[in-house]
């Protein structure tokens, strides 16, 4: 038994004249080339988008630099994050090499002019090596926000936040205390 073939056309090259009798195809309408023009758009606009997000998070290892390199440290975050007690991220040290970093919103439990340990909600407590102008205005009890760089088993802060938001886009100190003079109050 043989199986129909379909029937023979002349070979075609690519972008050359269709053969006499061959039936044309239709030409674009100009809502296809509209259509078309904006996804070619969108792919060039969203490739550009990632390249120029890759290039610049984690660039910096600052203390302005916090996890996925956003600007504010974890006060810079938002969404689940930004609620987040403590954690560990590595990021880039700039000269193509990693750095281990910590973040914890905790309260002070201990304080000198060269370490702070903080204690968690959660019961997470850490120690970190801190300068004495990072532990100027701070005391036990206070709630801070930590960001330092790990190595080993120590911890060396690069920056300390006083307050419950660690500048959650609020001042230092989660908006309390005294108001600028001249600003309004508010009460209760």
């Amino acid at each position: 038994m043989t199986t129909p073939q379909a029937p023979s056309t002349p070979d075609q090259t690519w972008g050359a004249a269709p053969a006499p009798g061959a039936p044309q195809r239709p030409a674009w309408s100009p809502g296809k080339k509209i259509a078309a023009g904006a996804v070619a758009v969108a792919i060039v606009a969203g490739g550009g988008a990632a390249i120029w997000a890759a290039s610049s998070s984690s660039a910096s290892t600052g203390s302005a630099t916090g996890l996925g390199g956003m600007q504010g440290g974890p006060g810079g975050m938002t969404g689940g994050l930004a609620s987040a007690l403590h954690g560990e991220y590595v990021s880039s040290d700039g000269n193509g090499g990693y750095v281990t970093k910590i973040t914890q919103t905790g309260e002070v439990t201990a304080l000198s002019a060269t370490s702070l340990t903080a204690k968690s909600e959660d019961g997470f407590s850490k120690t970190y090596t801190i300068t004495s102008d990072q532990a100027t205005g701070l005391a036990t009890g206070d709630t801070v926000t930590v960001v330092a760089t790990e190595s080993g088993t120590s911890a060396t802060a690069t920056s300390v936040s006083d307050g419950a938001t660690g500048g959650q886009g609020q001042p230092p100190g989660g908006g309390q205390g005294t108001p600028p003079s001249g600003a309004p109050t508010q009460t209760g």
